[in-house]
């Protein structure tokens, strides 16, 4: 991994300036080979999973897409813990009423890029966040006046993920920091008197200097999904 701060003013994706939305297959941006994809698009960023090339809730790369709180699919006018439905549940409880399965990431039910664009699409794990972040060159730049992180992978292709800034009672950090869920829960107990366990859920976090925490934030935080595809 490499990590590039120099903003670029430019729309263009550094390994397919004619074509930053998809640099993978400009001539067929559908990925007609996948017609099971539902005509999203993904690049192969010669990684373990295919990343999409744009969030859930949107129709371009630097569209910011919808927000939505860990372990929930649908949109919400605030985001708070007293309207979360995972917010302090133990991984056991998150196992006994669904939400996870039995290697501890979000089933079907409640992953919000299964439930928005269908089989086949899912929420990267922990596991998928961290390989994306150590095995890929990071350039901050701007798309279409849109600031954010390609991320260029070992096959030379790259994505381009906006910072969205993140939600609860009102949105926070837009145009500055990037907040992307995981489908994986951190059942550390963070909290300072170490009595709320289950807070949180393992997120990648970035702003213009690095990409600067794994651990995540609160589960009921209105946050990015950047779905992978198998």
């Amino acid at each position: 991994m490499s990590f590039t701060t120099e903003k670029i003013e430019s729309p263009e994706s550094p390994e397919n300036p004619e074509n930053p939305e998809n640099p993978e297959n400009p001539e067929n941006p559908e990925n007609p080979e996948n017609p099971e994809t539902s005509n999203h698009e993904w690049i192969d960023l010669g990684l373990s999973v295919k990343w999409a090339t744009c969030n859930v809730g949107a129709n371009s790369p630097e569209e910011y897409g919808n927000y939505y709180a860990w372990g929930e699919i649908e949109t919400k006018d605030e985001y708070l813990e007293s309207n979360s439905l995972t917010y302090g549940l133990s991984l056991s409880e998150l196992e006994s009423l669904g939400y996870i399965d039995s290697e501890g990431n979000l089933t079907t039910s409640y992953d919000v890029a299964t439930a928005n664009w269908g089989e086949g699409w899912r929420m990267p794990t922990y596991d998928e966040i961290e390989e994306l972040y150590y095995e890929c060159d990071m350039t901050w730049t701007i798309l279409n006046g849109v600031t954010g992180y390609y991320f260029t992978g070992p096959s030379g292709k790259s994505i381009f993920l906006p910072a969205a800034g993140c939600f609860d009672s009102e949105s926070y950090e837009v145009g500055h920091k990037g907040y992307y869920w995981s489908a994986t829960p951190n059942d550390n107990d963070n909290s300072d008197d170490g009595t709320t366990p289950g807070r949180w859920a393992f997120s990648l976090r970035f702003n213009d200097d690095d990409c600067y925490d794994f651990d995540g934030g609160y589960r009921s935080d209105g946050c990015s999904v950047r779905p992978v595809f198998e």
